[in-house]
């Protein structure tokens, strides 16, 4: 189990500055393997299997678990995006089911393939040994009725073509944005969490932290209203001293000013029985 995830920590090696066509994987940094898509190829599933391959490519081209697989040279190579960067896979970490597809779905088949029956996985025991045979024994026995569903297409990436296609950095942060699969089989889960660990974490992290406070905060937004409220209602006792003052100087300027409002008449009190007969006067002076 070390030994397949060291082969699989390879593939995180991607994370470093490379083009779409360079492959970095064991021992083959900086090699390309001649792939370069423009577009987000068609994918079509394999019947019977939960994987897909690409008729209209010129190439061995799958996709399964939430990876697309490339067979070229006699090697795997293995991306997260469809255009690469590729990753070389070691055989004996190539997940079975892709193993499995039968030979009719390799679009560029190699030499050696000729001869073997088309609706028959390859026969990889017999290009890669005997150890490889024993150390992936029942690869090739299973039962059809058991297959997993396929995983879904991560078709957001779609979008990104030509000069849009992400650099290596932005790959990752998108891909945990945008396609929330996570893979069934064991081995490349453990890739799987090994690329989250690298990128995946701090972009998570930011949005929850974004989320989060508008709900601690939203308790205090709606007490908000009857705080204003309590603070409103001194004023509003506080507005008849602020009214009966100006009644108090029309007290002292009353005997002087005719036009005097006749509400400041109410408090004066004793200041009526001395100007009575003024009042009265000015009453015979409106008839």
């Amino acid at each position: 189990m070390r030994n397949r995830l060291f082969f699989l920590l390879m593939l995180c090696c991607s994370a470093a500055p490379a083009t779409a066509q360079v492959s970095i994987g064991i021992g083959l940094p900086n090699v390309s393997i001649g792939i370069n898509l423009q577009t987000y190829p068609q994918l079509v599933p394999v019947p019977g299997y939960p994987v897909y391959y690409a008729p209209q490519l010129r190439s061995n081209y799958f996709f399964y678990d939430g990876m697309y697989w490339i067979y070229q040279d006699d090697r795997w190579y293995a991306s997260s995006w469809y255009n690469g960067p590729w990753g070389v896979v070691a055989p004996e970490v190539i997940p079975v089911f892709v193993l499995r597809v039968p030979v009719r779905y390799y679009r560029r088949p190699p030499p050696y393939f000729r001869g073997w029956q088309p609706d028959a996985p390859p026969r990889w025991g017999q290009r890669w040994g005997n150890e490889w045979e024993q150390s992936r024994g029942g690869w090739d026995r299973w039962d059809r009725n058991s297959a997993p569903p396929p995983a879904p297409l991560p078709i957001y990436q779609r979008r990104y073509t030509g000069d849009r296609y992400p650099r290596v950095e932005q790959q990752e942060e998108l891909q945990v944005r945008n396609y929330g699969y996570r893979p069934q089989d064991p081995v490349l889960r453990e890739h799987y969490e090994a690329r989250r660990a690298q990128g995946a974490p701090p972009p998570q992290k930011g949005r929850d932290s974004g989320q989060r406070p508008p709900t601690s905060q939203a308790p205090p937004q709606m007490r908000g209203p009857p705080a204003q409220q309590q603070s409103q209602q001194p004023q509003q006792r506080a507005a008849p001293p602020q009214q009966r003052a100006p009644e108090s100087r029309h007290e002292e300027a009353g005997p002087q000013g005719k036009g005097a409002p006749q509400q400041s008449q109410r408090g004066q009190g004793p200041a009526q029985k001395k100007d009575g007969g003024k009042g009265e006067d000015h009453g015979g002076d409106r008839k």
